[in-house]
């Protein structure tokens, strides 16, 4: 039994951290404390003010752990981790878990390469970044790659030069063979240098290089080298528009400020390394209610440089954060060199901060008003057909199809709405085993019963101590059925609910003549909805999606007999090998069209079945 007065009592003075848990155990906040005794107390004193957020917490505490440590800084580590781990509902939280992409050179070999790269390590390879897009580091290195012919295989030379013929890139002149020896070591070096130059962002010696080219080209009436050179030129302008050039004295900095609305905060962040403002990035922050700025930018500045590899030597803030000696100390330890934080006032630095506020409000203005849009478009519409329908608290949406032609191969689908969005873990697809023919009703009078006795078992196996899952997609009932149709398809699903003694409501989608909804049959009458409405757009989206979904299964099972039965009369071709001809040739009209050698390769035929296959498809 946890005794809160008496383990108070026994927090030691020292430096730690500490795990808040509810009555059912969950983790709902970690902190970190110089001196957990006196920290962990202070949650405690009625007399201490604190803000409605900490003190809706309180109120949820059953009982608290910690953890000691050595100092401050490894508390702060350690409190890092566990808010990654166990992301609790109070901590203020880094919703985006973003990594930046690198250039790495593996400049120890004889003949290095350039690589992409999601992590920056501490080995014999330099590395150029961090980029702040994937596709301004891969532009820049397919750039590089045309420009200078860097290897891009994993061989290991020179061990392994001549033992292999040279890959497609030697033949297109994106490398210049050294697996064959085609290019000295010397002479392949100077190229790598002049690569990680570039990537450095000197850009001038390139372009006056490419220039004197293409003029000299297109004067020796050599238009397609000419134009070749025009095509590289452009690449390299293209890529040198990434690397801004700004007066910054070559520091790698970043340059944070941010703006906050309710429990929501959006931080910016521009990215200045070696002098060049190399881009910008905004992160979405939840539970910042109640929260200072300060607070704020403290819980990201954690979290962000806790995940990522690069710590650039400066950060530079729009507010003051507590511990800020501290985050230097353990920001230092992580770079292994002094990081510094400020907080500019005055002059261009502050103006840069100012800049990226601006930038982080219009983030959280424009997804403000698209949350509002998605609102209306989900939990919105969801209320408006509820509404027409004089129901309250509908949140759960299932709807059902059955698709067949000519009542070959039936089918039924399942898709499930939760407050107006599709959930498509909990589709489900059923075949029709008891109705032969197009018989629709019938059909779904089959998927229906199943769907809701399989629900009913899973519910009574759990009451029984049999299972734990109480989430599956058929123990969760629906709060509302919605039918394709009109009474026919209603009347059907009341009779199975009936019949199993479930009271859901149903209602039915009407479709006129042109196949256009007009309207919601529900309770033995048709109600008007209004077209272009909210309501009515969540409606056709739902008709769109369970016809979408019973149509690809139908297709995808028609597909399967067609290819067995045509397949399956060939002699000689058993499951084994019309399995390897379909995983070689992915459709039937391609293994229709291969020739006889190519029907050879295909792994488990010979060439007496490869001539079999091919025989039947073309006498």
């Amino acid at each position: 039994m946890f005794d809160l007065q008496d383990e108070l009592k026994k927090l030691p003075a020292k430096p730690g951290v500490y795990l808040m848990h509810d009555k059912k155990d969950a983790i709902i906040y970690v902190g970190k404390a110089i001196s957990l005794k006196n920290r962990v107390r202070q949650y405690f004193q009625k007399s201490r003010r604190v803000s409605p957020k900490i003190e809706r917490m309180i109120s949820q505490i059953d009982h608290f752990e910690y953890i000691i440590t050595d100092s401050e800084v490894e508390a702060l580590v350690l409190e890092n981790n566990l808010i990654k781990e166990h992301r609790p509902k109070y901590n203020t939280m880094l919703k985006d878990d973003k990594t930046y992409p690198f250039i790495k050179a593996t400049v120890y070999e004889t003949y290095p390469r350039l690589i992409y790269s999601r992590e920056q390590k501490r080995d014999k390879c330099k590395y150029f970044g961090p980029f702040t897009s994937a596709g301004s580091a891969k532009d820049m290195l397919e750039l590089v790659h045309k420009l200078y012919r860097i290897r891009t295989c994993n061989r290991v030379l020179p061990r392994d030069t001549g033992k292999e013929r040279p890959c497609l890139n030697y033949h297109i002149k994106q490398c210049q063979a050294p697996c064959q020896a085609y290019v000295s070591p010397e002479e392949y070096q100077e190229n790598f240098r002049k690569a990680m130059k570039l990537i450095e962002g000197d850009f001038s010696e390139v372009l006056e290089m490419l220039e004197e080219k293409m003029a000299n080209a297109a004067e020796a009436m050599a238009f397609e080298e000419a134009a070749s050179y025009r095509d590289l030129i452009a690449s390299v302008k293209k890529v040198s528009v990434h690397q801004k050039v700004t007066d910054f004295g070559g520091v790698d900095r970043d340059i944070i400020a941010m703006a906050q609305e309710k429990e929501d905060a959006v931080i910016q962040v521009f990215f200045v390394r070696e002098g060049k403002l190399i881009g910008r990035d905004h992160f979405h922050l939840k539970g910042a209610d109640d929260e200072t700025p300060g607070d704020v930018l403290l819980s990201f500045v954690k979290q962000f440089y806790a995940g990522t590899p690069f710590i650039p030597r400066e950060l530079m803030l729009e507010y003051e954060i507590e511990e800020s000696e501290l985050i230097s100390d353990w920001l230092t330890g992580r770079r292994g060199s002094k990081v510094s934080i400020l907080v500019p006032k005055k002059g261009q630095k502050e103006r840069l901060v100012e800049l990226a506020h601006k930038n982080a409000a219009l983030v959280l203005a424009q997804d403000s008003e698209k949350i509002r849009r998605e609102e209306e478009r989900t939990l919105g519409a969801m209320k408006e057909i509820t509404d027409w329908l004089g129901l309250q608290d509908i949140h759960r949406v299932e709807s059902y199809d059955i698709s067949n032609i000519s009542g070959f191969q039936s089918v039924g689908s399942m898709v499930v709405f939760e407050n107006g969005k599709p959930k498509r873990s909990d589709y489900r697809k059923f075949r029709i085993k008891t109705v032969h023919g197009p018989d629709d009703y019938a059909s779904m009078e089959e998927v229906l019963g199943r769907r809701f006795r399989h629900g009913l078992e899973e519910r009574k196996q759990i009451n029984d101590g049999q299972r734990q899952d109480q989430n599956g997609s058929f123990t969760l009932f629906p709060d509302l059925i919605m039918m394709d149709g009109g009474q026919g398809q209603v009347h059907v699903a009341e009779t199975v609910l009936t019949e199993l003694g479930l009271s859901i409501p149903v209602c039915g989608m009407v479709k006129d003549d042109k196949h256009r909804t007009r309207g919601l049959y529900f309770r033995g009458q048709e109600l008007p909805i209004t077209v272009g409405s909210e309501g009515f757009h969540l409606m056709t989206r739902i008709q769109d999606e369970v016809h979408r979904f019973a149509i690809e299964y139908h297709r995808s099972l028609r597909s399967k007999v067609q290819v067995k039965s045509v397949l399956d009369d060939i002699e000689g071709i058993g499951p084994k090998r019309r399995k390897q001809l379909m995983k070689h040739f992915t459709s039937l009209d391609a293994v229709k069209s291969a020739s006889l050698d190519e029907l050879a390769e295909v792994e488990s035929m010979n060439k007496q079945a490869a001539k079999k296959v091919y025989d039947f498809f073309h006498k």
